[in-house]
């Protein structure tokens, strides 16, 4: 047998389960000329052999055993036999492996410039010198030590502790014959002795709610079928492209008949059923990123890297975006980099320290939600967080994030009083760190995935969230136009008598409508804690209710900037909406909510054929103002343009039709109504100008021609030059 003294202070620290590296002792290490020695750490172990070699001595007292002998006794790769329990065991020894994590990896990593990070930590299937298994790592600098626990041990930590890897704060193992779906955690022995449990930070599949465990992932066996969308997607000018996106919350989109949830594939064929009848561009998903709580709608997220179990495997995940993919709809996802629940789980004070979030709570606590803040100065933490952003977009095909809360990121003293918050080195409010993250991730995620977009939902006048790093901006893609949503719902909500006195919540988005690449939300947001849904917040009878979401719907597909609306939205759902059900779908039978229907089906299919309507959504050549000054009629009428090519639209905000309305255009000629809010197609009174109207050389408005035009009621037109048609 191998001497050992378990007196010595290192022995003792294994002995103890406090040893940082154990395979300093455990496994096969040469003992001299010829001579190796074989160590094994089994709890409960009666006895211990090595597999068609020689039986290990039992460290009196200890449930260490030992061997020392010829070297060609025992391979360098050898199998342990045990009895415990009555019971015989057999499996690889994970100490008789080398290191398997590159150190240039770690590297990387300690640099915060390892994109591929998952690559390495969390579980990972691997084979090592032709043994497959599992390759688990984490990242834990102020533990004393980690161990990889599940079902495949008893859970026991002592069974397999980690290896640290020096100052990388990395700590892995390497063990055989784990197989895929296993449950596993971390269990950390923090420098204070206290014993935590964690899931693991980079897991790929989780179990169930409420259960918190990781899964081991199995390598992807999902075919993609989606290359010719992603050629494309990589070649457009999105900038120039039409994008209407319906936001979906997939727990309560649809249920299954017994209330529950339905699968990621099930609801792919659904949803793009429904997404593709209606025109949409784009879905874009409220957070799917692994939670622990049904209300917390995804945005206190645990697993920043799995799919959702609720719905399905990540490879159901993927199914779904490359279905999703080849009926030509993209698939956006909220992510959310801004914040983190305190689960203690999770990755709150992950080693017993304040590890990815910040470690002073005026900088590391957010007050309105009770989560923590990432520690956006710390490396490994932007890198695990740019890392998770581009697992999404390059594992499951996604076309882009919406950044969840990025006012809540750039301000360090967001909803906080004065002393509450702790000022960056130059004594501002500015989190200098988070704001050196945002450009790094759209810059990484902008040259790494070719036409994938990054869009910002940022409630403040931040400038140039969606301008080039180069130029000094933050580099989004786009931003939510917060402000333009807040003045017209805020418009609408008054009845119409009254809105003259408002005109101005309309015109003034214009002002700065190209300052940023603007997205025009009706989210979610819009339709919880009491607010209503859109329908509800219409004043008037029914019919004007109807008539003024037909109306708010055509003002927003043809302003400038791309479009979003929350589910139910599109057929005028009338109660608020539930987390918890699935929408009022019986609601479609109604003939005035399949009207609301077909006019957003009508608008997208304006949106995406029209020019005019999408290519300079970003850009003032694309918006021309007819006549912006009508507040005593509460009518608004401007041009969309694409170079020569034009739209005129004209909306009446009043339920009081006008007859031989004189509007100037660029030119004479037939101009045809190609849409109509009022159209009994939608439940509207009908009354519009016969298809068309032939603009006089009357020169009106400063323009050389112009139209007289009947104005339905609380409706919308727009018109195009029928030489354009």
């Amino acid at each position: 047998m191998d001497a050992l003294d378990p007196s010595d202070p290192e022995i003792a620290r294994l002995l103890g389960f406090r040893h940082h590296d154990p395979f300093r002792i455990l496994g096969r290490h040469y003992a001299g000329t010829g001579e190796v020695a074989v160590r094994a750490l089994i709890p409960d172990a009666e006895e211990v052999a090595v597999v068609d070699g020689p039986t290990l001595g039992r460290v009196a007292g200890t449930a260490l055993f030992a061997w020392q002998g010829p070297a060609r006794a025992v391979p360098p790769r050898y199998r342990l036999r045990w009895r415990a329990g009555g019971r015989w065991h057999e499996a690889w020894d994970p100490y008789c492996f080398p290191p398997q994590i590159p150190d240039f990896d770690l590297h990387l990593f300690g640099e915060g410039r390892h994109w591929h990070a998952w690559r390495f930590l969390g579980a990972n299937p691997w084979e090592a010198d032709g043994v497959p298994g599992v390759l688990f790592g984490v990242w834990a600098p102020n533990a004393e030590r980690v161990s990889v626990v599940g079902d495949f041990n008893g859970w026991d930590g002592r069974r397999h502790p980690m290896r640290s890897r020096g100052g990388s704060g990395v700590w892995e193992l390497f063990l055989p014959g784990i197989p895929a779906g296993s449950h596993y955690k971390f269990e950390l022995r923090t420098r204070a002795g206290h014993i935590l449990l964690k899931s693991d930070p980079y897991g790929r599949w989780f179990e169930p709610r409420p259960g918190t465990a990781a899964r081991v992932p199995a390598a992807p066996a999902h075919a993609w079928g989606d290359a010719e969308w992603m050629a494309q997607r990589a070649r457009a000018p999105w900038l120039h492209r039409p994008m209407s996106i319906y936001e979906v919350h997939l727990g309560s989109w649809r249920r299954a008949p017994d209330g529950g949830f339905l699968g990621y594939r099930e609801l792919a064929e659904r949803l793009a059923d429904h997404v593709e009848t209606l025109g949409f561009t784009h879905v874009e998903l409220l957070p799917v990123t692994e939670h622990p709580l049904d209300a917390s709608w995804g945005y206190q997220t645990t697993g920043f890297f799995a799919p959702t179990s609720r719905f399905g495997t990540p490879d159901d995940f993927r199914a779904f975006v490359d279905h999703l993919h080849r009926r030509g709809i993209g698939v956006l996802l909220d992510w959310v980099p801004g914040h983190f629940p305190r689960n203690e789980d999770s990755l709150a004070r992950f080693d017993g320290t304040p590890l990815y979030e910040h470690p002073d709570p005026r900088r590391g606590e957010h007050p309105d939600w009770g989560t923590l803040v990432f520690d956006y100065g710390r490396n490994e933490v932007r890198n695990f967080l740019l890392a998770s952003a581009l697992y999404w977009l390059e594992e499951f095909h996604l076309d882009g994030l919406r950044v969840d809360a990025v006012a809540s990121m750039l301000y360090l003293d967001y909803s906080r009083r004065d002393g509450e918050w702790l000022p960056n080195v130059y004594g501002g409010r500015e989190n200098l760190e988070a704001i050196a993250f945002l450009r790094e991730l759209n810059r990484v995620v902008h040259e790494r995935c070719p036409g994938a977009v990054v869009i910002a939902e940022e409630s403040t006048a931040w400038p140039m969230v969606s301008r080039p790093t180069w130029l000094g901006g933050l580099g989004f893609s786009m931003k939510w136009n917060l402000g333009w949503m807040h003045d017209t719902l805020d418009y609408f909500g008054h009845d119409p008598i009254h809105r003259k006195y408002h005109h101005d919540r309309l015109t003034f988005g214009l002002l700065y409508a190209f300052s940023e690449n603007f997205v025009l939300p009706l989210s979610h947001d819009e339709v919880v804690h009491g607010k209503g849904s859109l329908i509800a917040r219409m004043p008037g009878d029914a019919w004007q209710r109807m008539a003024n979401l037909r109306l708010l719907y055509t003002w927003m597909w043809t302003h400038p900037g791309k479009k979003l609306l929350f589910m139910g939205g599109e057929f005028a759902q009338e109660r608020e909406w539930n987390h918890d059900a699935e929408l009022d779908w019986p609601l479609c039978d109604d003939p005035a909510r399949q009207g609301v229907m077909r006019l957003v089906a009508d608008l997208n299919a304006l949106h995406r054929s029209r020019t005019p309507l999408h290519r300079y959504d970003f850009e003032a050549q694309g918006f021309e103002w007819i006549d912006c000054h009508d507040a005593d009629q509460s009518v608004l009428s401007f041009l969309r343009r694409d170079g020569e090519r034009f739209v005129v639209v004209v909306l009446n905000f009043t339920p009081v039709p006008r007859h031989g309305y004189r509007l100037g255009v660029p030119h004479a000629g037939r101009y045809r109504e190609i849409l109509n809010s009022d159209s009994a197609l939608y439940g509207g009174s009908n009354l519009g100008n016969a298809g068309a109207v032939e603009a006089e050389p009357v020169p009106w408005m400063g323009r050389p021609a112009s139209l007289v035009l009947t104005l339905p009621p609380l409706a919308g037109l727009v018109l195009e030059p029928e030489a354009d048609a």
